[in-house]
């Protein structure tokens, strides 16, 4: 790890921890979850095509625009909606918590969908180390609040997405440039969006703390985002850059406490801990990637 490496893993860290942040301070000011999600993938899509388009990243995506979209919709689209469905009932904190399941859940679909990397030994003891950790959050500290447990639900089934998205690009686009199907993914999910999110506009111009929130996840949480973390893969290598996985929901954590107040009881930190520890062991012992 080169002086260089650990600047971008550290840019890394905080731009992909601060995204729940900005979703809940939209959220909260009135603004639509389909709204939001189309706002922050067309202005994404609109600055990242300029950058991509000269690089010839699009070579290869003819034939295989069904996986394309199928990463679109696991990746980007679904996700996006349903996280700010979730977090009009529940936090930022407890829903990157959540979303630190991530790698638990890739080990689990591995079992049915990734045979070669099917959770063994360890792994298996990870999936219910991190279970139990779902189990501590949800059945605790949201137990007996139905709208709470409704936001988790909605958190949990945006991370199922994410952690099927990874598995379609090693089966199925693995050997093409990573910019090209994240660029056309964007681009898919501002056409999917649009309908949904003129359906339900925002009840008037929103105020400045949802327009910003809205051009950070967009501008900096999706487009800068993604740079910073290609720039790390190359700099670093696949597997140290994924590390970011277990690192970002800790600062989304922090950050939601510091700036939203948001309480954070110890069952939280308990189910953090054991999520984190469980995924850990469900990747072997090593990072997702």
């Amino acid at each position: 790890m080169t002086p260089r490496a650990w600047l971008l893993f550290a840019l890394s860290s905080v731009i992909w921890g601060v995204p729940y942040l900005f979703i809940k301070i939209a959220v909260d000011a009135g603004v639509p979850p389909a709204f939001l999600a189309w706002g922050r993938v067309a202005l994404g899509a609109a600055l990242l095509l300029p950058f991509v388009l000269g690089r010839r990243v699009f070579r290869g995506l003819r034939g295989r625009l069904w996986w394309i979209a199928a990463y679109a919709a696991c990746e980007i689209a679904v996700p996006f909606v349903l996280i700010a469905m979730g977090e009009q009932y529940i936090s930022s904190s407890l829903t990157a918590i959540l979303i630190a399941t991530m790698p638990l859940l890739v080990a689990l679909l591995s079992v049915w969908f990734a045979p070669a990397h099917r959770p063994t030994g360890l792994g298996v003891v990870g999936l219910v180390v991190g279970l139990g950790g779902v189990i501590a959050l949800l059945g605790v500290d949201v137990g007996g609040r139905p709208h709470e447990l409704l936001g988790a639900a909605l958190v949990l089934a945006a991370t199922l997405g994410y952690a099927a998205a990874p598995i379609i690009v090693s089966r199925y686009l693995a050997d093409l440039d990573p910019l090209g199907p994240v660029a056309a993914s964007l681009v898919l999910s501002t056409v999917v969006l649009l309908p949904a999110a003129l359906a339900q506009p925002p009840q008037g111009m929103p105020g400045p703390p949802a327009l910003a929130a809205i051009a950070v996840l967009g501008v900096v949480c999706t487009v800068l985002g993604l740079v910073v973390f290609f720039q790390l893969i190359a700099e670093a290598g696949p597997s140290r850059a994924s590390i970011v996985t277990y690192v970002n929901p800790v600062v989304a954590v922090i950050v939601g406490v510091l700036v939203l107040h948001e309480h954070l009881g110890l069952m939280s930190l308990v189910g953090l801990l054991l999520i984190l520890s469980g995924s850990w062991l469900a990747a072997g012992g090593r990072t997702v990637a």
